[in-house]
């Protein structure tokens, strides 16, 4: 039996139209077809490193970066974020692919994609697996997420406290996070105290304050989606219900749902097994 050993994530920087430049690693860039991943609001690229590295395994080419304003990515001068740019740099790094990429959109890179495959550039994408996201979303869920990425603006004395932090905001998983777990999703300041990854002013502009009047857009967009689309929810998920994914499928009646039923929003933290296995499937299905 021979063991075939693929090569490590490859780290790089992504220049977009209008200077921001963006943090994006490479897994097996020999291989096919391409998944680019895009995280959800506060998260960053390594929200996907164990997905990536098993579908990997699997002969895909990962692609992973961090959105504008997060984790390793520039901030944007000036602290202003709208829609239309994160639309703009998801585009750019679909059309630096060697082939049109199967999008793996969590939350807010979900919605991204639905409004490009569905509004911007319908052939850009081979097809859409959204994590646990749909065009109309519980409110509840999303300002449970926001309270906790404001609720320390003041940062952490050390990784310990932000790890006891985590996990009163995940009470459902195992154990805490370690500091070498914590380190790329916290900046020591100029004070000594650790803050959050992403940039404060994400918080506080158009992007969050008027993310709901997005819904008409996103559910217009979803309803000219003609590319193979997969939904992976989580089952115990206070962002998507069932209301909201019935209502998904109505809008793209050829897409499929898949439930994982011990999953919160956080899917592929939750149950990256299953989640994985889920993806695999769906691509062997478009090879076919």
């Amino acid at each position: 039996m021979v063991t075939v050993t693929l090569p490590a994530s490859h780290a790089s920087r992504f220049a977009t139209a209008d200077g921001v430049e963006l943090a994006v690693d490479v897994r097996h860039p020999e291989g096919q077809p391409t998944l680019l991943f895009a995280h959800g609001f506060g998260q960053t690229r390594g929200a996907w490193k164990a997905a990536a590295a098993a579908l990997s395994q699997t002969g895909c080419r990962c692609v992973s970066f961090d959105s504008r304003g997060h984790g390793e990515s520039d901030r944007v001068p000036g602290g202003e974020y709208h829609m239309e740019q994160f639309v703009s740099d998801l585009v750019q790094l679909a059309h630096a692919q060697p082939s049109p990429p199967v999008l793996v959109g969590a939350s807010m890179g979900g919605l991204l994609g639905l409004v490009v495959a569905g509004e911007i550039d319908p052939g850009l994408f081979r097809a859409l697996v959204l994590v646990d996201i749909t065009p109309r979303w519980e409110t509840a869920g999303v300002e449970r997420i926001l309270a906790f990425m404001q609720a320390h603006p003041d940062g952490f004395a050390n990784y310990a406290e932000a790890a006891e932090q985590i996990a009163i905001y995940l009470p459902h998983r195992a154990g805490r996070k370690s500091e070498e777990q914590l380190r790329p999703l916290l900046r020591e300041g100029a004070d000594g105290r650790l803050r959050w990854h992403w940039d404060p002013a994400l918080l506080g502009g158009s992007l969050v304050s008027e993310s709901e009047r997005y819904q008409p857009r996103l559910m217009s967009a979803a309803a000219k989606v003609q590319v193979p689309v997969l939904l992976l929810s989580g089952g115990r998920s206070d962002v998507v219900s069932r209301d909201t994914v019935g209502e998904f499928l109505q809008l793209v009646p050829h897409a499929e749902h898949i439930e994982l039923a011990r999953a919160t929003h956080m899917v592929a933290g939750d149950a990256n097994d299953a989640f994985t296995r889920e993806i695999a499937r769906f691509v062997r299905a478009l090879n076919a």
